[in-house]
């Protein structure tokens, strides 16, 4: 086992080869802690490492979260890697909209393997290996918070992370280890750039928040970190929605509260 003299805090992030994971990844090394980065695309963490060559050590671990065996391979990794586990940031995710009567079982399968199943098993194997002061964060949605249209397997999903996260605070916030869950609005990343600026979403979005800009990948790296460091150290079984009010406030922008209705025709 290597690296054990060195006491640097270790995290453990999925889905760290782009987008959220990758930024979130990026604020861990700048918050002084080593790096278990473990997705799919080894090219995308390899540059992920070689990016934070000079800041901290970042440990590649190229894993489909949903394969058997997956969570118990990366954690045994880090620890003989680094002889540690302080954070773990459930991030690989689902994005995929559908009504229920629109959703059939290869759909739903897929969204509770990536976003529920890979979760709960990372976090089982995770829990293992911690100690007090220790914690996990899952990065989950604000439509696990409130449903929308053709919301189905992702809302279910969703909403059962913040359970699962509450489950684990309720179990072992007695042992130093908390669980809290990041629920942000839609964040413009590869995965969410094409519909972007669309007319639907952004009425939805934009016309729906009130707050004068978008969130973006460093709002929730920022508060990830936040809730891994000492400053959140109390925070425990907590779902923190990043979404510039959009799930608390029955908001609609005066530009479309004043547009004209487009009668329909018959």
């Amino acid at each position: 086992m290597t690296n054990n003299s060195n006491q640097k805090p270790v995290v453990l992030i999925t889905g760290a080869s782009a987008g959220l994971g990758d930024g979130i990844a990026r604020r861990f090394a700048k918050g002084g802690f080593r790096i278990v980065a473990v997705a799919r695309r080894k090219d995308r963490l390899e540059q992920l490492a070689k990016d934070l060559a000079g800041q901290t050590e970042v440990l590649v671990v190229a894993e489909d979260v949903t394969a058997p065996g997956a969570s118990d391979r990366a954690v045994d990794a880090a620890m003989k890697a680094f002889g540690r586990l302080d954070c773990l940031v459930n991030n690989a995710g689902y994005f995929k909209f559908g009504a229920v009567d629109q959703t059939d079982d290869a759909m739903l399968d897929e969204a509770f393997d990536i976003s529920l199943k890979a979760p709960f098993r990372f976090s089982r194997a995770a829990l293992r290996v911690m100690g007090p002061g220790s914690s996990i964060i899952n990065v989950g949605s604000v439509w696990g918070l409130r449903a929308g249209l053709s919301g189905g397997s992702y809302c279910a999903v969703k909403a059962g992370l913040i359970g699962m996260t509450q489950s684990i605070a309720a179990d072992y916030g007695s042992k130093g280890i908390r669980a809290n869950v990041v629920a942000p609005g839609v964040i413009k990343t590869d995965m969410t750039k094409d519909f972007w600026d669309t007319d639907g979403f952004q009425r939805c979005n934009q016309e729906m928040t009130p707050f004068n800009r978008d969130g973006t990948v460093a709002d929730v790296a920022n508060a990830v970190h936040f809730l891994a460091s000492n400053e959140g150290s109390f925070i425990n079984g907590q779902t923190l929605a990043l979404d510039g009010g959009w799930s608390t406030t029955k908001y609609l922008s005066m530009d479309a509260i004043v547009a004209e209705r487009v009668q329909k025709t018959a």
